[in-house]
C-alpha cells in the first residue's frame, strides 16, 4: 500500500511540472507575441506622428522596403523603396494633411530569433478611405529587441469596408 501511494505521489509531481511547464512556455509566447506587436505599434507611432527617429528605433539598419499591387489595367505591380525615401515621403507630409494607417488584424508567428506579423490595414487619407491591404513584416530579434528587417505591403480598393469600386 504505501509503495503505491508513494508511486501516486511521483505521478502527482510529474504531472504538476509538467503543468509549470506548459504554463510558462505560453507566457514566454505571450511575451514574445507584445513585445512584437509593441514594435510595430511604435513604428506605426512614430508614423502618424511624423518623427522618422522613432520610426529608425525599430528598423534594422539594412532594412528592404517593398509594395506589390495592381495597376489601372489590373497588371501586378512590384517595387522597393529606400529607407531614405519613406522618412522623406512621410515627414514631408503638410500639417494641413489627415492621414492614418488603422490597423485591423494581426497574425504574428515567432521562432527563436525572427518572428512575422501578418497585419491588416485601412488607410485614411483626411478623414476618407483610400485603401487597405495588408502589411507583412519580418522581425529579427537583436539581444533582446525586435528590429523590423523587412516589410512588404499589399495595397488596394478592392475588398476595403466601405469603398465601392
Amino acid at each position: 500500500m504505501y509503495k503505491g501511494l508513494k508511486i501516486i505521489w511521483m505521478m502527482k509531481k510529474v504531472i504538476f511540472l509538467l503543468i509549470c511547464l506548459v504554463m510558462s512556455a505560453n507566457v514566454n509566447g505571450q511575451t514574445s507575441f507584445k513585445s512584437i506587436k509593441a514594435t510595430i505599434e511604435t513604428f506605426f507611432e512614430g508614423f502618424h506622428n511624423q518623427d522618422s527617429v522613432l520610426m529608425k528605433s525599430v528598423l534594422a539598419d539594412n532594412v528592404l522596403l517593398q509594395t506589390t499591387g495592381r495597376d489601372s489595367a489590373g497588371k501586378t505591380t512590384f517595387s522597393s523603396m529606400p529607407i531614405q525615401r519613406l522618412m522623406v515621403s512621410i515627414t514631408g507630409i503638410p500639417d494641413s494633411v489627415q492621414f492614418q494607417e488603422k490597423l485591423t488584424s494581426w497574425s504574428i508567428q515567432q521562432d527563436r530569433t525572427m518572428a512575422n506579423a501578418w497585419v491588416g490595414y485601412e488607410f485614411w487619407y483626411n478623414n476618407v478611405l483610400s485603401h487597405c491591404g495588408i502589411n507583412s513584416f519580418q522581425l529579427v530579434n537583436f539581444n533582446g529587441d525586435w528590429k523590423i528587417v523587412y516589410l512588404i505591403d499589399t495595397r488596394g480598393r478592392e475588398g476595403c469596408n466601405g469603398i465601392e469600386e
